[in-house]
């Protein structure tokens, strides 16, 4: 971290924390708050995928654990943090949904479904808080080349890059182009969006 600080001429404050455990969280916004410092932009990018199973196999101990980490992390996160932008009067928030969220995907309910309840919360979001110069939007990738995404089984994956018009998996850095863009003021005029970061499914 201190060679990005020191290509950009920033400073850089990891706070560690256990995005699923309310009280860490509850804490780790707390230290930030003690900075007396402005919270302009939120990207809540923690995620799992859970097990790989049929709709009738899926077990509802997988399904809330993945709700947990996908889904009710980021809002009590958001929470917390929504409230300083507000006392701001300004921020911008950037969820990380999914093409799973948008279309599904075979053998994985409780991810797409965690990743669709997070484009519903956005949406609503964006209205409610709009009057308080806060912008809410998400991101959707699709097949990218992550650890995240080297889970996926090569069948499945080679069904799902044959349906990529680019004919490519995507790179980190081009989700994470997009996130900048709708976390930067070149956005100013767009809330309540998804972009689709998908190569062209």
């Amino acid at each position: 971290m201190r060679s990005l600080a020191d290509r950009y001429g920033v400073e850089i404050w990891p706070v560690y924390f256990d995005v699923t455990d309310e009280a860490q969280v509850k804490q780790a916004v707390q230290m930030i708050r003690r900075q007396k410092k402005d919270v302009d932009i939120l990207v809540p990018v923690a995620g799992i995928v859970g097990d790989k199973t049929s709709f009738p196999m899926s077990a509802m101990e997988n399904i809330r654990q993945v709700f947990e980490a996908n889904y009710f992390s980021v809002t009590l996160l958001t929470q917390y943090v929504v409230r300083m932008m507000a006392r701001q009067n300004k921020g911008s928030i950037v969820y990380i949904s999914s093409i799973a969220g948008l279309d599904g995907t075979p053998a994985q309910y409780a991810y797409a479904s965690s990743k669709a309840a997070l484009i519903g919360s956005m949406k609503n979001l964006a209205r409610e808080v709009a009057p308080n110069n806060i912008r809410v939007n998400a991101i959707a990738p699709g097949m990218i080349a992550t650890d995240m995404g080297g889970q996926i089984g090569t069948t499945l994956r080679d069904e799902m890059l044959s349906k990529v018009i680019l004919k490519r998996m995507g790179k980190p850095e081009e989700v994470a182009n997009a996130i900048a863009f709708l976390a930067s003021d070149m956005s100013s005029y767009i809330t309540g969006q998804i972009i689709r970061v998908d190569g062209g499914i």
